[in-house]
């Protein structure tokens, strides 16, 4: 900004930042702690492991993101710039229909109240002024309680995820499993249990949703054959 030449920047490195591997829970583990998860967050837990999606992705869902009939959900990215498709697990088909039942009947309370509509980001507030009362844009796990700003205007949120991840602690807690078990635990497991059964890891990377496929290869290092496959000269 003053035009001064800074010599010594010439030397710097950037940091590298450390490498380290996920937590994977096994199959088993993972039934486990969600087994031990109250019915109420349960679903998201499930979500998380069989769809491969992010905490917030999960909360954030909108019941036009689900389709049933080809089994697969419409991830949106919180920028609105690379939406994503995910499989969407047959095993919870019957529950998140019930979820999705609750939704509109909670939103069709809250129209009753005077209420009723949902956040929107402004450019599609404005585009679509009716979207924000419109009961496919609702949210698959709207919160208990509704929330008022400063103007007076109340509306409902997704369920917070504090409520998820207490959920999943206490149960990992109480499951007995040592590793550090969190919410993003299950996406890890998703990730490396797809490759242990043989699918391919562009398609992984497609579903994980990420950019590069070299973040997807840390899970190849994870894998239950062990350090890279080698047999220890300890073992038989």
């Amino acid at each position: 900004m003053l035009r001064e030449p800074l010599p010594w920047l010439d030397d710097l490195v950037r940091a590298q930042r450390p490498e380290r591997l996920p937590v994977v829970l096994t199959v088993d583990e993972v039934r486990d702690v969600i087994g031990r998860i109250p019915s109420t967050a349960q679903l998201v837990p499930k979500l998380l492991y069989g769809s491969g999606l992010r905490l917030l992705e999960a909360l954030t869902l909108r019941i036009k993101d689900l389709d049933f009939e080809r089994g697969q959900i419409t991830v949106r990215d919180p920028k609105w710039k690379h939406d994503r498709m995910t499989m969407l697990p047959r095993a919870v088909e019957a529950e998140l229909r019930e979820q999705v039942l609750h939704a509109k009947m909670v939103h069709q309370e809250d129209l009753a109240s005077g209420w009723g509509r949902v956040w929107l980001p402004d450019a599609l507030a404005r585009k679509f002024p009716s979207a924000p009362a419109d009961p496919r844009w609702q949210w698959v796990l709207p919160a208990r309680s509704r929330w008022r700003d400063s103007e007076g205007k109340e509306g409902r949120h997704h369920l917070h995820e504090t409520v998820v991840q207490r959920a999943v602690t206490r149960a990992a807690k109480d499951a007995g499993i040592d590793k550090r078990a969190t919410c993003h635990t299950f996406r890890h497991s998703f990730a490396t249990h797809l490759l242990e059964r043989g699918q391919d890891i562009r398609t992984v990377q497609e579903l994980l949703g990420h950019r590069d496929v070299a973040t997807t290869m840390i899970y190849t290092h994870v894998l239950r054959n062990g350090a890279r496959g080698v047999r220890s000269p300890l073992d038989p």
